[in-house]
């Protein structure tokens, strides 16, 4: 059976790997650790994304409205210094080139997905306030997930106030963004919902999940990585199958960057793949 296979396999695999396969609305089909927290790396951007959209259907925020883009951001650590993001460390030169001038909070809110920007993050965090951050959370039914500060405030990381996720949790949020595409749903309008799907299959960072399916294959996903993390969390659209989520958290030394450690692709991302292609395969009997 495949998912005892996928057990057996990630059972020789250092560290900890979770994951969750299932039909957006139904039981998962196959569950591994999916309440383990890890930290989040960038999937936490796929929270600010339904705030950021949430906000704009209530009438707190315009998505097209230019927002001034600084390097300086407010802690969320009482008392602490404003913090700044590296430039080498992030993955958008088109963000860090509009410094100093201003830029429409939804081209923002794409960096932050489609090249995982972390300037574009934090100032879209700074527009929407991580409260409402915390709210999508909650409105998709997560349990244990936390976006309790902005990325690189390490003053709060020091602190001990953290940014976590759960493959359960990711795989909430995702599901309820497809779903809510086509009926009302608890994150936003089914326009609203169907906006951010297009972001999510404009990702541009494909060697993980994406990597183990067919090419051309519609997938709505977000990865993050750093050095012993690297996580994909996404909803598969085939053309001859219902959409499945799919998502897999690893903490692991595989997540090592690579033969160079400055690699993206390294062996948690074929890892990934692997577990992607081998759902793939099986596309046709997930419960649901």
């Amino acid at each position: 059976m495949i998912w005892d296979e996928l057990d057996a396999h990630l059972d020789r695999v250092p560290g900890t790997v979770s994951a969750y396969v299932g039909r957006p609305g139904a039981r998962p089909v196959w569950t591994r650790q999916a309440d383990a927290t890890h930290y989040a790396a960038s999937t936490m951007k796929v929270a600010v994304l339904v705030a950021l959209h949430r906000a704009a259907e209530a009438g707190r925020l315009d998505l097209d409205a230019a927002v001034p883009v600084r390097n300086a951001f407010d802690s969320a650590q009482p008392g602490a210094p404003r913090f700044a993001n590296a430039r080498d460390y992030d993955n958008d030169e088109a963000v860090w080139d509009a410094v100093g001038g201003t830029a429409p909070l939804r081209w923002l809110a794409e960096r932050m997905i489609i090249r995982s920007s972390n300037l574009a993050t934090n100032l879209c965090v700074g527009q929407v306030g991580l409260p409402a951050v915390a709210e999508a959370w909650a409105r998709a039914g997560a349990r244990h997930s936390v976006t309790g500060r902005g990325i690189e405030d390490f003053a709060a990381r020091d602190a001990g106030i953290d940014n976590l996720v759960t493959a359960a949790d990711l795989a909430a949020l995702l599901g309820e963004l497809a779903l809510g595409a086509s009926r009302p749903g608890p994150l936003a309008s089914p326009a609203g919902c169907a906006a951010m799907l297009d972001v999510l299959v404009a990702q541009e960072h494909r060697e993980d999940l994406a990597a183990g399916l067919p090419d051309g294959t519609r997938i709505a996903h977000k990865n993050g990585w750093v050095r012993g993390v690297r996580h994909g969390a996404g909803v598969v659209f085939p053309d001859d199958a219902p959409p499945y989520a799919i998502v897999v958290c690893t903490t692991t030394d595989l997540a090592d960057g690579g033969a160079d450690g400055e690699q993206v692709e390294d062996d948690a991302c074929r890892l990934i793949a692997h577990v992607s292609a081998r759902v793939w395969d099986a596309r046709h009997e997930l419960a649901g």
